[in-house]
């Protein structure tokens, strides 16, 4: 089976995610640890954390997906920037995540800004030997991004990068997003196994933990990262139904990120669920 879900919005609180995720027929989600645009964050309630943990398991959920924020810039140019990204991750993982033991936290690698991609791996690479810690139970996710700009992560050689040049890398992981995938390049359309095999070839399927499922706006390659509701786009419904069901990522979490509604999303789930039948 798989698990599928949306992102969620984690103002109302853990628990309340948790049975919103439910109403719409989900069995996971993802939400963002702070402001998404900003740096600020809900200080948590430990209680309402607690009752989340519980909500998921009474309830058999799969892995949850936290977001980190969109300003976090690992690989920044600017030495406040990277200091201010650093300080996100740390408070996120060593502050906040340790309240859901056991769940993902996802992030984008960042954006070199014209220093290189050597440059702006070293500086990731940094960030995260400092952040993470002994005895942690999150496990951190790289995003593969879609290439816009001086983006990192936009192939699978550059998150091996990454992973392979951390201390302690047994806490990492990568979220594919299949947007990110087709606007990269690679073609999920005529070959999805075929882009698993190139995965496992350079990372390792065991690396694989979660996917972000979006239909693009914009034909293969286009490098530019606009997602649209599933089976509206360039990818199509043909393609994610054989996506969805396919063996080597059961058991995954899969996340909607799909310019939708609440109707929309519980529209999107139910859908991708007929697929499983």
């Amino acid at each position: 089976m798989i698990y599928i879900g949306n992102h969620l919005t984690s103002s109302k609180g853990f628990l309340a995610m948790g049975k919103m995720a439910t109403k719409l027929g989900a069995d996971t989600f993802a939400f963002f640890t702070r402001n998404p645009r900003g740096g600020s964050a809900k200080e948590i309630n430990p209680e309402d954390a607690k009752a989340l943990m519980e909500y998921l398991e009474e309830h058999k959920f799969g892995k949850i997906v936290a977001h980190g924020s969109y300003t976090m810039n690992l690989c920044s140019n600017k030495e406040e920037v990277r200091t201010f990204a650093k300080n996100m991750l740390k408070d996120d993982l060593q502050n906040r995540m340790e309240f859901l033991p056991g769940q993902y936290y996802n992030f984008h690698p960042g954006s070199h800004v014209g220093q290189g991609i050597e440059q702006g791996v070293s500086y990731i690479i940094e960030a995260l030997d400092e952040v993470m810690f002994s005895g942690m139970r999150t496990t951190v996710l790289l995003e593969g991004m879609s290439g816009k700009g001086s983006e990192i992560g936009k192939c699978f050689e550059e998150l091996k990068m990454i992973i392979d040049g951390v201390k302690d890398n047994h806490h990492l992981g990568v979220c594919l997003d299949t947007c990110h995938l087709w606007d990269g390049g690679y073609d999920i359309v005529s070959g999805f196994d075929q882009v698993l095999e190139t995965f496992d070839s350079i990372i390792g399927l065991e690396r694989l933990k979660a996917i972000h499922i979006n239909d693009s706006k914009n034909p293969l390659g286009s490098h530019k990262d606009r997602h649209e509701k599933i089976g509206e786009g360039f990818i199509g419904s043909e393609a994610f139904q054989a996506i969805v069901t396919n063996p080597r990522v059961q058991n995954l979490p899969f996340i909607l990120e799909t310019p939708n509604d609440d109707e929309g999303y519980r529209r999107e789930i139910e859908l991708i669920r007929s697929w499983q039948k």
